[in-house]
């Protein structure tokens, strides 16, 4: 623990008219930053500040949270909102503690299936949260978009089945709260019984269960039919297996196009060059025999 940072005091101060006395950075962006704050008062909490420039920010990932936690365990939003003059906005939630479903895996607390199933049973919690009408879906157009614009021609045109199949999804396919970014260190195991708790709604807005589940699956790297299976038993809605599969061909695609340059990006050229051979039907014939990138 170290002196806050300037900006965190001043989040606290806002937010909760109580200073920080102690700051420990957990995750720095470009645009965000997390931080373990100890108060004056003496509770420990969670402080994400977003920079103005962010296309989210702190007040959207805090009116997800209050919807998901009608369904599923969350951290207590206990402040939200802009603090300072050019837009910059911070959200401050209760501190559940350093122990994630992903550090119980790797130190086999808890069984990799067992972890699986977990991440299915919370997904279709989530899924139930009441959705306000006045929360507008991301257009698939945008989504597209953003990986043309990172994408080679080449590639697009061969996983054109794929987008394709997703954008003939029927206009009453139900529109769920999707968390965004699930996977195993995205959720905290707290309390006596280990309950399992959803954080991180950075990237949580109304879409498709299948996109939602796709992430899941990719992210936990479930390619197997065990443990694709594992997770998607345990969810309880019913889903489009076809969508489903293109949006994991097109989830993968969007992390090989951001992925760092280096051990990252090559872990994500692996596995998308292995998705033709588990998929066939979702990729046209390339053109040409050219590696993406």
């Amino acid at each position: 623990m170290t002196t806050p940072p300037p900006m965190l005091s001043r989040a606290c101060a806002t937010l909760l008219g109580t200073p920080a006395r102690t700051a420990e950075r957990l995750k720095a962006g470009s645009r965000t930053a997390v931080y373990r704050a100890e108060l004056a008062d003496g509770r420990s909490v969670i402080v994400k500040l977003y920079a103005p420039t962010a296309g989210r920010n702190a007040i959207t990932e805090g009116t997800a949270m209050r919807a998901a936690e009608a369904a599923v365990p969350v951290p207590k939003v206990l402040g939200c909102g802009t603090t300072s003059t050019d837009g910059a906005t911070a959200l401050i939630t209760s501190d559940l503690g350093t122990c994630t479903l992903g550090t119980a895996v790797r130190t086999r607390r808890v069984p990799h299936t067992q972890a699986l199933k977990d991440l299915g049973d919370l997904l279709g919690r989530l899924h139930r949260a009441p959705l306000s009408p006045s929360v507008k879906r991301r257009p698939f157009v945008d989504f597209v978009s953003s990986l043309t614009r990172r994408c080679p021609a080449d590639l697009m045109d061969q996983i054109a089945p794929a987008l394709a199949l997703i954008a003939d999804t029927p206009d009453k396919a139900p529109t769920v709260w999707c968390h965004g970014d699930l996977h195993f260190d995205n959720v905290v195991l707290s309390g006596p019984r280990d309950t399992r708790h959803l954080v991180d709604f950075t990237d949580a807005a109304p879409g498709s269960r299948e996109s939602d589940v796709a992430h899941a699956l990719v992210m936990t790297a479930a390619h197997t039919p065990w443990d694709r299976d594992a997770l998607t038993g345990s969810y309880p809605l019913v889903l489009n297996s076809s969508r489903l599969s293109a949006w994991v061909v097109l989830i993968t695609v969007r992390c090989w196009a951001y992925s760092a340059p280096g051990e990252d990006q090559a872990l994500w050229q692996s596995r998308l060059a292995d998705l033709p051979h588990r998929t066939p039907h979702l990729f046209r014939t390339p053109r040409t025999e050219r590696t993406p990138r």
